[in-house]
């Protein structure tokens, strides 16, 4: 890795059902970051309904966007939780950080691991490229995820304040993640806000991670933030760069 400072930006819910507002934030940040210093989270079937197997044109994007350079990370399978925690903290974090997405929160290893495999077969499958690793729905693990990713053989993954190799157990990154929230009045002013003083909270940071939603697009103020925030994270000095820079360079993507 550099001994710059570095840049991770990442573009989550990466899916047939938000192909359009993906390739708007994909241009945003395309200029600046470079392609090939962009990662994209895909998501195999939003919701159960905007499955990849279905969508000729966006494995077509998928796979184009990969032969670009852009990182190809796996997020979840469905986006969307169908069982509820057993513990009262992770039902409180699955309904206060999440609207009902957290898919990998309350799942245990066999059906977790099942899921990654899956899902790592089929993106790999379309884009013929190993994908970089996996990461949570809303970033929200619990005990089922955590060993199958290690099980499975990822050598990345993040949640809100780390990014880590689930096999060797190290830590890569830590600090937390920049991210902007569409869906409620009081969350975007919350996340604005967070925003304009990230850059200064993490300006002694070795690694700096940036996450967007295709929810961004349809508010200007968020899109106008973002814009500002990786421009003031840019004159700190810091280069864009992957997540898998974080990896020794012997390390591989997956066991």
């Amino acid at each position: 890795m550099s001994s710059n400072p570095i840049l991770l930006t990442a573009i989550h819910d990466v899916s047939p059902r938000f192909a359009n507002e993906v390739d708007i934030l994909f241009d945003r940040l395309a200029p600046s970051a470079g392609s090939d210093h962009i990662a994209m989270l895909v998501v195999p079937d939003f919701w159960g309904i905007a499955p990849l197997s279905k969508s000729p044109s966006f494995r077509r994007s998928l796979q184009n966007w990969s032969d670009q350079g852009v990182e190809i990370f796996l997020h979840g399978w469905h986006h969307r939780a169908d069982q509820v925690p057993q513990s009262r903290f992770d039902r409180f974090r699955g309904n206060f950080l999440t609207a009902g997405e957290g898919e990998f929160l309350a799942m245990d290893r066999a059906r977790a691991a099942k899921k990654m495999r899956d899902g790592r077969k089929l993106i790999e499958d379309i884009t013929g490229s190993p994908v970089s690793g996996f990461i949570a729905p809303a970033w929200l693990y619990g005990a089922g995820a955590h060993e199958a990713l290690a099980e499975v053989g990822f050598v990345l993954a993040e949640d809100h304040m780390h990014v880590w190799n689930p096999v060797s157990g190290e830590t890569l990154a830590t600090g937390p993640v920049v991210t902007w929230a569409s869906r409620s009045a009081m969350r975007t002013a919350s996340s604005l806000a967070f925003a304009s003083v990230a850059p200064a909270i993490l300006s002694r940071s070795s690694v700096a991670r940036i996450a967007v939603h295709p929810g961004d697009v349809s508010k200007p103020s968020i899109l106008s933030s973002i814009d500002h925030c990786i421009s003031r994270l840019g004159r700190q000095g810091r280069l864009h760069a992957r997540y898998s820079d974080l990896l020794p360079v012997t390390q591989g993507l997956v066991a």
